[in-house]
């Protein structure tokens, strides 16, 4: 597959590693004028003459002017990853060399590159589909090893591939009912109905697994926001400070302490949590800062995925845990229960508690049942395994698709139910390939390409 738009002949050049001081800079540069530029500038050899995938030392020189002393790879086209003639530079990690290099460069008719256009024209040259060049953005940016997985599975082509045999089963069929089309006067059925009825029902169990794998996915790939939340001086900067192991949080016995919201982030098994310590809720203060704190927190509450309410285990009553809960609930509020202070509380007490809420006990201070509640925040938010080796969706545009592809298979099945002529089924059947299309990118158009791509890092 490959597309040909308007001003994709020219050639492109950008450093694709990250800008400042270092050890070394990459420069790429990628077009049908790479080798005639580069080898202008480098005086060691004909780079005409080398051999594609090789690499080469030697001086860049503009005019009698050293530039630098470089390492060229070379990869011609179209066993590149562009799919075009590509030279990379390996040159000294001077900002002012890079840019000397560069500019001597565009001086020859070479034009700086847009964010992600070396990815773009690898898509548009065919060397990957959309959803595997969406992917290449996700493993640059990806923090932990379930994201990296996941952005490598779908990279190296295991989504598109599962999407490839949803796309083959329903073109089969397409086919044959267009056939019948072709020979509606002869009243001739070629596709069979039943067995099609049954490929449906398959594909919409397929393509719902996917949706559903969305929300881990989206764990996966932005994390969790967990608001840590309750009364003045119920532990919650303590509780941050123990989760991160350093004293982010300014901890006192003075209630109100916490002013403003503190956001910090924890990976726990794979998935990052940013939590944020919140003012202490209380229904009146005479602190105008307080008050305005108090207002953020319950706004970081509300926004929250989930939320950590946190209370002091020794001095709640029944009465005020059970109207605390109302409140929660009334809000519609994902939330968990953690009773600090445990130490400081009877048995008596724990159960007393436990009969209204099932409560998590620790001691922030302390650093007991810590453990327990990374576990329990595991699972309140996570459901399947982030190391599966099957399909995550991370990408919010492939799960709008894949939505709207569910409704579509729904009408077919419908259509199929209702018996109504092929040629209304065969306009289902091409609008439910029109959605597969759109996540690989086989049914695009230039405005959504520079969207999606102007979203990459220059260079990439």
């Amino acid at each position: 597959m490959s597309f040909q738009f308007m001003g994709w002949d020219d050639t492109i050049v950008a450093l694709a590693t990250a800008p400042g001081i270092g050890a070394i800079g990459v420069i790429r540069v990628s077009g049908a004028k790479t080798f005639d530029v580069v080898n202008e500038l480098f005086a060691s050899k004909n780079l005409h003459e080398q051999k594609s995938h090789t690499i080469h030392v030697g001086l860049l020189k503009k005019g009698e002017q050293v530039l630098d002393e470089v390492v060229l790879s070379l990869y011609k086209s179209p066993k590149s990853y562009t799919g075009e003639d590509v030279i990379e530079i390996s040159c000294h990690g001077s900002p002012f060399i890079q840019q000397q290099i560069i500019e001597a460069i565009t001086e020859r008719g070479v034009r700086l590159a847009k964010p992600g256009e070396f990815t773009q024209r690898a898509f548009l040259k065919g060397k990957l589909d959309l959803a595997q060049a969406e992917a290449v953005a996700d493993l640059i940016a990806s923090n932990t090893e379930a994201s990296k997985r996941a952005a490598l599975h779908t990279m190296k082509g295991g989504f598109s591939s599962d999407l490839a045999q949803l796309r083959e089963s329903l073109i089969r069929f397409s086919a044959l009912i267009e056939l019948e089309l072709d020979f509606s006067q002869e009243d001739v059925a070629f596709a069979d109905r039943s067995a099609f009825r049954k490929l449906i029902v398959e594909l919409q169990q397929a393509v719902q697994q996917l949706i559903d794998s969305f929300k881990l996915g989206n764990v996966i790939k932005e994390g969790v926001q967990v608001a840590i939340i309750g009364k003045p001086n119920a532990g919650k900067s303590t509780l941050l400070n123990t989760l991160l192991n350093e004293n982010r949080a300014i901890v006192s016995d003075i209630a109100g302490t916490t002013r403003d919201t503190i956001e910090e982030v924890l990976n726990i098994g794979g998935v990052l949590f940013r939590l944020i310590d919140t003012a202490g809720i209380r229904e009146h203060t005479a602190d105008i800062i307080e008050e305005i704190g108090v207002s953020k927190s319950l706004e970081k509450m509300r926004s929250a995925q989930l939320v950590i309410y946190l209370f002091d285990a020794s001095t709640t009553t029944p009465e005020i845990l059970q109207a605390d809960i109302a409140q929660l609930q009334k809000e519609n509020i994902s939330y968990m229960l953690v009773a600090n202070k445990a130490d400081s509380c009877t048995e008596d007490q724990q159960v007393v508690l436990h009969r209204i809420a099932d409560c998590l006990f620790i001691s922030a201070r302390d650093k007991t049942g810590i453990e327990s509640l990374k576990t329990a925040l595991l699972q309140h938010t996570v459901s399947g395994d982030i190391y599966t080796e099957s399909t995550i969706v991370t990408n919010a545009r492939h799960h709008a698709a894949l939505q709207q592809l569910q409704q579509s298979l729904k009408d077919i099945h419908t259509g199929l139910d209702n018996e109504i002529p092929g040629d209304l089924l065969a306009l289902d059947i091409r609008q439910a390939l029109h959605y597969l299309g759109t996540i690989t990118g086989t049914i695009t158009h230039e405005d959504q390409l520079d969207f999606i791509f102007s979203k990459f890092c220059i260079g990439k």
